[in-house]
């Protein structure tokens, strides 16, 4: 194999941010000469055969020695002024892992008669000379022949101790901050060294561009054979963890790789299926130019995908040549029925099974055949001409059945998870406490001493090299435990059930919740401050404010405790958006872990792989025995059943949840009787219609006052009282048998009074024979019994008092809403 003639190709196939980069941070130019590979023989033997490129034992010496001047001789046989012209005249360094340019060396020399009696024992030992004579700057091979000869590892030595000691000891050092191991981290320093030796200067001097241009031939020299840790991008995070990048440059590979190539163009969209008629794929492009301005990218590539490869690629398949539109009723029919259906393979072989997505393609493809048709009248020049008869009625899309098949199944997953999830949450939590008594427990321990954590015996395991990480083994199987990783997992699993389970917001808001989403309400009368959660726009354009509680107050602390760690700032971290295909700035996310060297959001899919971790540890199963899956929209479901189920009044639900129509909301939940529904949303609408049109003026100042009141009259003597607004207290002022009663841990000293109180009030019941009396007793001593343990579980939650840092106005582009009084103070 042979190496590329240039890199233009690969560049070709780079990403738009990866092209933006090359013209911002352009890749090192080779010069024609330098002093050190324009000096003659003797020059470069005796600079290299001295201090400090001379080292080690004699042997090794005199083997370095004779390699490299042996290498020397011959290139002198080569055309050239330079030693680097010699080497590119010799042709060695195009080969690939299939050409040993060793032979090449032993060949010639023995050709002219300058091999020596040491011919063939000098053959493995000249990548000893030629390691010396590339950390002496003499040549710089090119990066493809660096990347598939068998000696990067040695070519990073060299340049840890001629070229750049400083600069090689500082990536090293940042091995204790990493999260990867050395099977990671050693090729990045090798790579790193590649670089410096294909281009010259030290590490400092990499450039953005120069790393790009390594990963273009890392792909080609994966195709090679070579090892899978040479294609690791890692590499960069350590040059940017070094501050060898200027802050303008890319805060992670991620910006520049492949798998991130940003948004493409309504022609890439239509011509990445190769469409056979050039008419119909002219007319589709215009299409989606047409669409595009009106929808988000997502929906652009959905778009796409039903009129290309689910239509028209389909159609070209079962009836090539065909040109129009126009279809017959018999191509029609089958084009549909093949839609309607698609093969899997099973153990016993291909099988048809209905395609769930048909319904919502045939309704894209009607609604292209009805646009084509209206657009017709506005412009019949240009879209008249492809104005023919839709092939689908409205009776072929079957979405009222498909839409109640699916609201029944989504009923009965929420009503099988709605009782499990209290015990989901629980088992979360102990699973987030046993992993970070075991990480504890390691970092205390010895390498190779036992310890017992949280109910298991494990035995700190020792590491080579220095790492921030703890592994343990365990006694009995002998396997390795990353505790670090454990203790992790284990916490992000706890964090996002925590939000998720309290605001039933969506998995993609939850991955873009950030420092700034904290905001604040004051109560102008008593100043008390009210947090409050912003969420951002995500499937809708409009932001949204939930009511922070004390479980999820808590659930936020621990985040931010984790995330800014003993910095004291929660990170800036860039994320991608999957949906749009665009980087966002950074933002201080609260969902974020350290990945290698750098701070990386934890992305959706990383959430639902956190949450089927959880649930395997918890041992939760189905109706059916089997393990239950639990999706992160679940939780959505489940918190607007029960909220409903509780009393929240749907159009609440409706605003809490971001719902632009209260029918999705409904949808949303299970086990609500259709008839009350129906008849409160008559009932309102009934009202609106009798009633005067006053009661539904601007509320005055005394009104405002009388609804802020209602804040304050709520604090009773053991905490605060949750009734809504308006509403008389159902339990008589009875508050420890009331469930809305909020108790505030310091006032506990009083619940024990009660407690005792109604213990020596049910012995006075029973001695009197008040059995009526005793049994009231027991009851109110049972609830008192429960308000203890709320407590006591609120005080064990708040064991860590951490201030949330909610950030001011003049420091963050967040808003604290102040409501203003009466007088508008």
């Amino acid at each position: 194999m042979t190496a590329p003639a240039a890199t233009g190709t690969a560049r070709r196939q780079l990403s738009t941010q990866a092209a933006s980069v090359l013209e911002r941070f352009p890749p090192r130019p080779v010069p024609e000469s330098w002093p050190e590979t324009a000096a003659d023989w003797f020059a470069v033997a005796r600079r290299l055969l001295a201090p400090p490129f001379a080292f080690g034992d004699a042997s090794a010496r005199h083997w370095r020695k004779l390699s490299m001047l042996k290498i020397l001789d011959w290139l002198e046989l080569h055309p050239g002024t330079t030693w680097q012209q010699r080497w590119d005249s010799s042709g060695a360094g195009a080969g690939g892992l299939d050409v040993d340019w060793r032979d090449q060396v032993v060949a010639d020399l023995r050709a002219v008669g300058r091999a020596g009696p040491l011919g063939t024992g000098l053959h493995p030992r000249l990548g000893a000379g030629m390691a010396q004579l590339i950390g002496g700057d003499v040549l710089r091979p090119g990066l493809f022949w660096l990347l598939t000869t068998p000696a990067p590892a040695r070519i990073a030595d060299e340049m840890g101790r001629l070229r750049d000691p400083a600069g090689v000891a500082a990536l090293r050092e940042l091995r204790k901050q990493a999260t990867v191991g050395n099977a990671t981290f050693d090729p990045a320093v090798e790579r790193i060294a590649v670089i410096m030796a294909a281009k010259g200067g030290l590490v400092a001097d990499i450039t953005p561009g120069d790393c790009i241009e390594l990963l273009d031939c890392s792909r080609q020299a994966a195709g090679d054979g070579t090892s899978s840790r040479r294609t690791s991008p890692f590499f960069y995070q350590l040059l940017h963890a070094a501050g060898a990048f200027p802050p303008a440059a890319p805060a992670t590979v991620r910006m520049i790789g492949p798998n991130f190539a940003g948004q493409l163009t309504a022609e890439q969209l239509i011509d990445r299926y190769g469409i056979a008629c050039q008419p119909v794929r002219d007319l589709l492009v215009d299409y989606l130019r047409e669409r595009q301005p009106a929808i988000d990218y997502n929906s652009l590539v959905k778009l796409a995908t039903a009129l290309v490869p689910c239509f028209w690629k389909d159609l070209e398949a079962h009836h090539p040549g065909i040109s129009s539109l126009h279809l017959t009723p018999a191509v029609a029919a089958a084009w549909k029925k093949r839609l309607r259906t698609r093969t899997i393979r099973t153990p016993g072989g291909e099988q048809a099974v209905a395609r769930e997505s048909a319904d919502d393609n045939l309704m894209i493809i009607r609604a292209f055949y009805l646009d084509l048709a209206q657009w017709a009248l506005d412009d019949p020049a240009r879209w008249g001409p492809w104005a023919v008869p839709c092939p689908i009625r409205a009776s072929d899309i079957q979405y009222k059945k498909q839409k109640s098949r699916t609201k029944a199944r989504m009923d009965a997953r929420t009503r099988e998870r709605l009782p499990v999830l209290p015990a989901l949450a629980a088992a979360a939590d102990r699973a987030r406490t046993d992993a970070t008594a075991r990480l504890s427990a390691a970092l205390a321990a010895e390498p190779g001493e036992l310890f017992t954590a949280a109910g298991q015996q494990l035995r700190r395991a020792g590491t080579q090299k220095p790492t921030p990480r703890a592994w343990a083994e365990d006694p009995g199987t002998g396997s390795r435990r990353d505790l670090t990783r454990e203790d992790e997992n284990a916490f992000w699993a706890w964090a996002a059930i925590e939000v998720l389970r309290h605001t039933g917001i969506r998995v993609e808001e939850l991955t873009e919740l950030s420092h700034h989403s904290l905001v604040q309400y004051r109560l102008p009368s008593t100043g008390e401050l009210v947090p409050l959660l912003s969420i951002a726009p995500s499937k809708k354009d409009a932001e949204r404010l939930l009511v922070i509680g004390p479980e999820l107050a808590d659930a936020l602390s621990a985040i931010i405790t984790r995330v800014r760690g003993t910095s004291g700032t929660v990170p800036l971290t860039p994320a991608y958006d999957p949906h749009e295909r665009t980087w966002k700035p950074p933002m201080p996310l609260l969902f974020q872990r350290v990945v290698g060297l750098e701070n990386r959001p934890i992305s959706a899919d990383g959430i639902r792989h956190l949450l089927t971790g959880a649930l395997a540890a918890s041992g939760i199963t189905g109706t059916d025995g089997k393990p239950l899956a639990f999706w992160p929209h679940d939780f959505r479901r489940v918190f607007t059943t029960d909220a409903i189920l509780n009393g929240m009044p749907p159009h609440i639900a409706q605003l809490i949840l971001g719902h632009e129509d209260i029918n999705t909301t409904m949808g949303y939940k299970a086990v609500y009787p259709e008839e009350a529904i129906r008849g409160h949303r008559a009932f309102i609408a009934q009202r609106r219609a009798t009633r005067p049109s006053e009661e539904y003026r601007t509320p005055t100042d005394a009104e405002w006052d009388e609804f802020l009141g209602h804040f304050q009259r709520r604090r009773v003597a053991l905490g605060d009282c949750g009734r809504a607004y308006s509403t008389p207290c159902i339990h008589e002022h009875s508050c420890i048998r009331c469930p809305m009663l909020r108790i505030d841990p310091a006032q506990r000293h009083r619940l024990e009074e009660i407690r005792d109180n109604l213990h020596d009030r049910i012995a006075e019941a029973e001695r009197e024979g008040w059995a009526g009396e005793a049994e009231g007793l027991r009851v109110s001593l049972a609830a008192a019994t429960s308000k203890l343990a709320q407590a006591d579980a609120t005080t064990a939650r708040r064991a860590e008092h951490v201030h949330l840092g909610i950030p001011a106005y003049r420091d963050i582009a967040a808003t604290t809403l102040t409501a203003e009084g009466p007088h508008g103070h």
